[in-house]
């Protein structure tokens, strides 16, 4: 089983996984020009697992990719790629939330028993965040929804219920300073490899509903808030 898995939460990230084990990575370190960096990355991972920079000739059997929630231009650019990239393959594709990648991160650094907040950052002086628990070594389970607010609402979630922040990277400071009393997990970097043991599990378990590659959002656009204001603005003079 070659599985290519790609993910633009924050960075955009790209593994090759052959029967359950990364075999190949790349990352390109800037949290924009997704849809520039993607393209690069594929055909290097490709070439370093010694299958030439043509994804077409590489006998892809799935390809999956992170479904958010994340900035709308980088998630956008993820899915695109991800279903062209199957087409040309003639290969399914599969999404996983990106914030259950990142809880199944911390839960593999701490105790099976503890919860965690998967936070990452959605720009606007917002976060994304979703409170887990484990299910199974390999996946995670939602508890309640995903959100998307300042770092109180977070703040607030954490008063009503424990768990230990697992962050997507190092948050903004205006995020980050909130939270500072807060109780704090592993920061990791997301590894697009992990996808491959989620959806694993899901597959086992009959769960294909859970392997949608619908975007998860959560809020409008910078340019649909912009278009808003911009004619609001316009229709009350």
């Amino acid at each position: 089983m070659l599985e290519l898995a790609l993910d633009t939460l924050n960075a955009t990230s790209v593994a090759l996984v052959r029967d359950g084990e990364a075999v190949a990575r790349a990352t390109a370190g800037s949290a924009r020009h997704h849809a520039e960096s993607l393209t690069p990355l594929v055909r290097r991972v490709l070439q370093d697992a010694g299958l030439g920079p043509d994804a077409a000739g590489a006998g892809l059997d799935r390809v999956l990719v992170g479904t958010g929630p994340a900035p709308f231009t980088g998630l956008r650019a993820g899915l695109v790629s991800a279903r062209v990239i199957g087409e040309a393959v003639g290969a399914p594709v599969l999404g996983v939330a990106s914030l259950d990648v990142v809880a199944r991160q911390g839960l593999d650094l701490l105790p099976p028993d503890m919860t965690v907040f998967a936070v990452s950052d959605a720009r606007r002086r917002e976060l994304y965040w979703g409170r887990y628990e484990a299910d199974g070594p390999d996946d995670v389970r939602l508890v309640g929804r995903l959100e998307v607010g300042a770092a109180r609402s977070l703040l607030g979630a954490m008063r009503e219920a424990d768990g230990l922040i697992v962050a997507a990277g190092p948050l903004p400071a205006h995020s980050a300073q909130p939270l500072a009393d807060a109780g704090q997990g592993p920061v990791i970097d997301l590894d697009p490899a992990v996808m491959s043991r989620v959806v694993a599990a899901r597959l086992a378990r009959g769960q294909e509903e859970r392997l949608g590659t619908q975007p998860l959002y959560l809020r409008r656009s910078e340019a649909e808030v912009l278009w808003e204001k911009r004619h609001g603005a316009e229709g009350a003079q």
